[in-house]
């Protein structure tokens, strides 16, 4: 039993660096001498791997495979670098995982580009593959996907689908053409009890009922073509499901109270390539204009990039106090943290605006510059909001090791999550002076100077990066352990962060 435990992790663990290098089983093969049956096996834990194929292995991949310790994936950090050069963003990983459930509605071939590979991106892929879906990896992190005709649903992954809350968005396009289906608990981040509710009133609105079972949702569709909707509450995963519920519905529908946010813009923008007519995108207003027929169109879509991926790199540079050119920044989904950022201090230069490779939004490329020990508390709270109307959940975390490094008292109020604010918490292993005022807001008193550590991350992706962007600025050696939730957001951050003067190893455990 416990050999076939460890087979199947090291198989995992070899087919994730393997996707990672943009390999294919037979690709890697080639590399080994071997067959492409012999990497499959391997793969699925199926066959015995000798320390010498281990280091074969690792060589093919160009990437070191085995680490003696506890399991999991953990990172050593020699601290104090100064960051310094330019990166260019990746492709959203918010945007992503509801592009690939929005693919469902396509009987023809999905070409997405540049699409990021990251883990949420795997399990997602793993759910697909399981119903019938061919997806393959093209040059470039192209991604090309066809769906069968009959989706195997009785087949679904529960395993993949449990660790990820983006199977969520399945529903909205399967209630198109099947009468009942069963998709599994979602899960993701663990940031308290986060309701399905919003998604339960939007799809009963287009007919479809969701019923929790044993550690599935039960779907039963009986198709209705609603004129006017309304979302419960204005959140991402439900704008896009509403509008992938919405895609063939045989009526106009107006949305209303959507969010605008980048990642919804991306799954609407998908859908007009797909020749579904939609208004409003970026507002809480959106219209889907009928389109009843069955969808079967070859079409190649560019997601854009992820701002949330451009404030870590914000972040990063200011905790350790660097000079940093960030590249291809969508800057309406930025553009208030900025501000916020130069009231305390910070020096930002920005290039002129050009449009991202779908056209749908702006870019910009930023210049972080050293602050010099010079940034200043605010005096107001920094809290998040719903696109437009305030900083972005998912960048308010960032805040964190900044205010950090400010002079002054902050006051950090996360009112969407029940946990994460708690987690914030362990930025003071490492040295922040962090204060838990209640399970939604912390006071921050800097400057803070962080100090080195071992720690395991938490279970959460922004919590768990705030550990390490505070343990680039902390001078001596940190061990960040068992990083699978900052493996879910962000691909190859480790190497990336070494090409702009890092020093990270990567460790794996068996």
């Amino acid at each position: 039993m416990f050999m076939e435990k460890t087979n199947n992790r090291i198989g995992k663990m070899i087919s994730e660096v393997r996707q990672l290098r943009g390999l294919t089983q037979q690709d890697l093969a080639k590399k080994l001498n071997t067959s492409q049956s012999a990497v499959n096996r391997i793969e699925k834990g199926g066959q015995n791997v000798s320390l010498e194929m281990l280091g074969r292995i690792s060589e093919a991949l160009e990437k070191p495979l085995l680490k003696v310790g506890n399991q999991g994936v953990n990172l050593r950090i020699e601290g104090g670098q100064k960051l310094n050069g330019e990166i260019t963003l990746k492709t959203s990983k918010n945007a992503a995982v509801g592009l690939l459930c929005a693919s469902l509605l396509n009987h023809g071939t999905t070409t997405f580009k540049k699409f990021p590979r990251i883990e949420e991106v795997f399990r997602i892929i793993e759910v697909l593959e399981s119903i019938g879906v061919k997806v393959r990896w093209l040059e470039g992190n192209d991604l090309e996907i066809k769906r069968p005709a009959t989706l195997k649903m009785e087949n679904i992954n529960s395993a993949s689908a449990r660790k990820t809350r983006s199977v969520l968005m399945m529903i909205g396009p399967l209630l198109h053409e099947l009468d009942e289906f069963k998709i599994p608990y979602a899960g993701g981040c663990k940031l308290g009890k986060r309701s399905i509710r919003s998604h339960e009133y939007i799809l009963e609105d287009f007919g479809a009922k969701i019923e929790s079972k044993d550690r599935y949702y039960d779907i039963k569709v009986e198709k209705k073509s609603p004129e006017q909707v309304m979302l419960y509450e204005a959140g991402d995963t439900v704008s896009e499901n509403a509008l992938m519920a919405a895609a063939r519905n045989k009526k106009s529908v107006k949305i209303q109270f959507a969010s605008g946010n980048y990642m919804v813009q991306d799954v609407a923008g998908y859908l007009q390539a797909l020749g579904v007519q939609i208004d409003g995108v970026g507002t809480s207003v959106m219209t889907v204009h009928p389109h009843a027929a069955k969808i079967k169109k070859d079409v190649t879509y560019a997601p854009v990039e992820d701002p949330i991926e451009a404030m870590f790199f914000v972040s990063a540079a200011v905790t350790t106090n660097s000079k940093l050119t960030v590249k291809r920044v969508p800057i309406d989904f930025m553009a208030l943290e900025l501000m916020r950022l130069r009231k305390m201090g910070l020096i930002v230069d920005e290039s002129p605006r050009y449009k991202s490779t779908n056209g749908l939004m702006d870019l910009v490329d930023l210049v972080v510059h050293p602050h010099d020990g010079k940034l200043k508390a605010l005096t107001e709270k920094i809290h998040a909001n719903i696109y437009p109307v305030g900083i972005n959940q998912d960048n308010l975390p960032y805040f964190v090791p900044i205010c950090a490094v400010a002079k002054g008292r902050s006051l950090i109020h996360d009112w969407t999550y029940e946990n994460r604010a708690i987690y914030y918490t362990e930025m003071t292993k490492i040295g922040a002076q962090v204060e838990l005022a209640d399970p939604h807001r912390v006071y921050i008193n800097g400057p803070s100077t962080f100090e080195p550590a071992d720690v395991s991350s938490p279970p959460a992706l922004r919590p768990a990066s705030l550990l390490l962007i505070g343990m680039l600025a902390a001078k001596g050696a940190s061990m960040l352990r068992n990083v699978y939730t900052i493996n879910r957001g962000y691909e190859e951050l480790a190497e990336r962060l070494n090409s702009l003067g890092a020093k990270i190893e990567v460790l794996h455990d068996i």
